[in-house]
């Protein structure tokens, strides 16, 4: 393990690797883990070893103990390159990342392996979360295969189906009668008053470990290359600083030679990520001080239950990843999503949810305006399967036709299509 210690993302102030807390203590910021990137350099030696989850980044991961004999298969997804759907949008060279492959469906995975990782690194038994759904149901499913308990706090509004996967892989679930953001503050209290090991995105550091092994896997799958942009579904922010930080790491290792962009797309009504960045640029900004920077919140209200987030949690390092990249930051009324939905299902084969299908409404507007190139290489992250949320899909998918069964009927239906 080449990790050396903590760096406040916002102050900038430095923590040891011994430290045992989940905020900066100097400013309540969140956690950047840092690394050896020299030392890491030397193990890599110009590529990952082979092996078939995320793993064999062991080298750019934060665990003390390897653990090769995962009960569950994590990361290793597949990258399309979706030429039927591109082409709806003028574009050449679209790939799919499609974490929908993961054990509970969703990219969050890959933040509760390493979660849970370091859970067992310092003997934790119960691990808490907050989550609109993915993050809990994943949590569930991974504590139940490495025989943890899993306390998650979900607003009572979640998806039926997520709220069922996370029951039947045996955690304790626990509604709350308000918003993510009150599931989210119960949660800490909580897990602050029972002594739980809380994982909740936005508050602990090494869930971004584990999500932005995401990006390894794109430049691998890509055969080396770069693409020019990534195009991320955002509310919190964990996951698009987590695959701009993989890129990052790649850069520092010595890997690549350049970055992508880092496109963030919100729904519009949860737009607080969008907003903290457009300000800045419309004040043209050029030496952020991060210090002071605020987030304002929203009243967040989206079919996206994934990124619907009053108040962004890793708001600061969405921000940043954004900014430093120089990436776009646009935001999608939740018709666009909904008709995204069964657009790349009908033209790539994937079977996205609503705050997955995000990107695919946000790449269709950034391509309509010329904020994105016909000949770029442009990845588009899919974080959640649409049987996730079923209702989400069903509004736009339509409805069987009802059929006597007779040949004649057939006939006749198949006039009426």
């Amino acid at each position: 393990m080449f990790m050396n210690g903590y760096q406040c993302i916002k102050c900038s102030n430095a923590q040891s690797i011994d430290f045992e807390g989940f905020l900066c203590p100097d400013c309540g910021g969140n956690l950047d883990i840092r690394y050896d990137y020299q030392a890491a350099a030397r193990q890599i030696g110009g590529r990952f070893p082979d092996g078939a989850d995320l793993f064999r980044f062991s080298a750019l991961l934060p665990l003390q103990q390897l653990r090769p004999g995962f009960p569950l298969k994590v990361g290793a997804t597949p990258l399309y390159h979706a030429q039927r759907l591109g082409k709806r949008a003028g574009l050449s060279s679209l790939y799919l990342k499609d974490d929908t492959l993961n054990p509970s469906a969703s990219l969050k995975d890959r933040a509760s392996a390493i979660t849970i990782g370091r859970a067992m690194d310092i003997g934790a038994e119960v691990i808490s979360i907050a989550s609109t759904g993915n993050a809990g149901s994943s949590l569930a499913c991974l504590a139940a295969a490495c025989g943890l308990s899993a306390v998650v706090f979900v607003p009572a509004a979640a998806p039926k189906a997520k709220l069922t996967q996370m029951l039947a892989f045996g955690a304790r679930v626990i509604a709350v009668d308000g918003s993510y953001d009150d599931a989210y503050d119960l949660c800490l209290t909580a897990s602050e008053e029972f002594g739980w090991f809380n994982r909740s995105t936005g508050y602990n550091a090494f869930t971004r470990e584990g999500k932005k092994t995401c990006s390894y896997e794109i430049w691998q799958d890509l055969g080396g290359k770069v693409p020019d942009r990534v195009v991320v579904p955002t509310g919190d922010g964990n996951i698009i600083s987590a695959i701009w930080k993989g890129w990052c790491d790649l850069y520092e290792v010595g890997l690549i030679d350049r970055l992508p962009k880092i496109d963030c797309v919100q729904s519009i009504n949860s737009p607080a990520v969008s907003q903290a960045i457009h300000g800045i640029r419309k004040a043209g900004r050029t030496d952020v001080d991060w210090s002071t920077l605020e987030i304002r919140p929203v009243n967040a209200s989206t079919v996206a239950d994934s990124i619907a987030v009053d108040q962004p949690r890793d708001g600061l390092a969405a921000v940043k990843a954004v900014i430093a990249s120089g990436g776009e930051a646009v935001t999608v009324a939740d018709e666009e999503i909904l008709a995204a939905i069964p657009e790349m299902a009908r033209l790539s084969g994937v079977f996205p949810e609503p705050a997955a299908a995000a990107p695919w409404a946000g790449i269709r507007q950034m391509a309509s305006t010329g904020q994105i190139g016909a000949d770029e290489r442009v990845v588009c992250i899919v974080t959640g399967n649409g049987l996730k949320d079923i209702a989400g899909a069903g509004k736009v998918a339509g409805q069987p036709k009802v059929i006597e069964p007779a040949l004649k009927a057939v006939r006749a239906c198949l006039a009426d299509s």
